[in-house]
């Protein structure tokens, strides 16, 4: 890679986009960026450990090719989830980011929020190259057609098995013709509570980790989550289905662990006690580094039907009526997502390049062979049919089915009573917005 031939070839052409990108005085008037002029953008990375450490070299080989921006760089909540929350916070003050990690499913609430910046033309540049961008991830950057940000990470749910317990029950490999019966046939031989073996496990914190490792089955058997008002239907008879399959597993086959902290199901999977596990790229770093003897497969499906969920994430852009902190929060997330440089975030961290063209460059080659099975989950992005909302009514609807998935699989309510109840609770909050 070459970040700074990179830099140079787009130096070119900056005073002429900035340009583009215009902020308001006190007094109302447009005012065009000065791109020479000294800025500081706050970068909330939503990271930790090597990920974070990946992102602050990058900030500083920003910097050092644009020495009058200095970027100041935090994970900015404690986890990634809690960024949410923070950022609301923060928007009833002055001390929000110029740029943040965000979820997807966040955007629409954000960009409600009044305090995004608006892309949409400058990503028109062709230099920008936009439509390379999957059209999942375009949809998550861009709520209500407004774009308020780029690409951070694209992933999708895969399932991955452990190679051992599966020839110890001596049980075939899944391959690309399962069905769900097959997984959960599979899943009831390999658990054993003597060794505390496990068949697979669930998430349900209640967040949308819960809620979004659901909607594959929905998607399958027919189903959707809402209707275009955002009105629910996620508890129409295929998503009462889905729910009910993974009720079954857990309450009836006791073959489910129950992670009710998000955290523990991986380094399970990890110590070699549980047999399949549905996650994407971000868990393969773990499984390398403890040579976990693990394969890779697309989901299960039904009648031939194997559709994924893509979770794209997005590095947000917010505004504070300040046209240099606009343009170099633009330059800079143009920058970061370009196929020269997006390998050294993405694929660094185990996670699916942004872009197409880079499939077929040296640092993919070198992805594939650290990370064996990964290019099984870039092949996968092709079962990713359907996005997940980004209006705004889709955070409190996630929250809602979450809720109603940790219940059920916990055994406490029935699988229709607990989605009706969670229908009728997200139509209640829609209907106050």
């Amino acid at each position: 890679m070459a970040p700074k031939k990179l830099a140079y070839a787009v130096i070119a052409v900056l005073s002429a986009a900035a340009l583009l990108l215009t902020g308001c005085t006190s007094g109302g008037q447009k005012v065009a960026a000065d791109p020479r002029a000294p800025v500081t953008l706050t970068w909330w990375t939503g990271q930790a450990g090597e990920p974070q450490a990946v992102l602050q070299k990058l900030a500083k080989d920003f910097s050092r090719l644009h020495p009058n921006v200095t970027i100041r760089l935090s994970s900015g909540a404690p986890t990634t989830t809690e960024l949410l929350q923070k950022l609301t916070a923060a928007f009833a003050t002055t001390n929000y980011p110029d740029l943040s990690y965000t979820y997807g499913s966040w955007t629409g609430q954000l960009a409600a929020s009044g305090r995004t910046l608006d892309f949409t033309d400058q990503v028109k540049d062709p230099s920008v190259d936009w439509t390379e961008f999957s059209s999942t991830a375009r949809h998550a950057c861009s709520p209500g057609g407004k774009v308020i940000g780029f690409p951070s990470l694209v992933d999708d749910l895969a399932l991955v098995y452990n190679k051992k317990l599966f020839d110890d029950n001596h049980i075939p490999y899944p391959t690309a013709n399962w069905t769900w019966d097959d997984f959960r046939a599979a899943a009831k031989k390999i658990t054993n509570p003597a060794t505390q073996t496990w068949g697979t496990a669930f998430h349900v914190s209640g967040g949308e980790d819960t809620t979004w490792r659901l909607w594959p089955q929905l998607w399958q058997l027919g189903g959707k989550i809402a209707e275009p008002n955002g009105k629910a239907a996620f508890n129409s008879p295929a998503g009462v289905a889905a729910l009910d399959f993974w009720r079954a597993m857990a309450v009836d086959d006791k073959s489910v662990f129950i992670d009710q902290t998000d955290q523990k199901a991986e380094p399970l999977f990890a110590s070699g006690k549980m047999g399949l596990f549905i996650t994407g790229p971000w868990s393969l770093y773990t499984f390398v580094q403890a040579k976990t003897p693990y394969g890779v497969q697309i989901l299960p499906g039904y009648n031939g039907d194997h559709q994924t969920v893509s979770g794209p994430d997005v590095w947000t852009a917010f505004d504070h009526q300040d046209p240099n902190r606009a343009y170099w929060t633009f330059q800079l997330l143009k920058w970061l997502s370009s196929p020269q440089i997006d390998p050294r975030w993405t694929m660094a961290t185990g996670n699916l390049p942004l872009r197409k063209s880079e499939r077929g460059s040296a640092e993919y080659k070198q992805f594939v062979k650290d990370f064996p099975g990964v290019d099984v989950m870039v092949d996968n992005l092709a079962n990713d049919k359907q996005a997940r909302p980004t209006d705004d009514w889709y955070v409190p609807l996630s929250r809602a089915v979450g809720e109603a998935i940790g219940q059920v699989l916990q055994g406490t309510v029935g699988t229709k009573e607990a989605l009706n109840a969670a229908a009728r609770k997200s139509d209640a909050s829609l209907a106050k917005n």
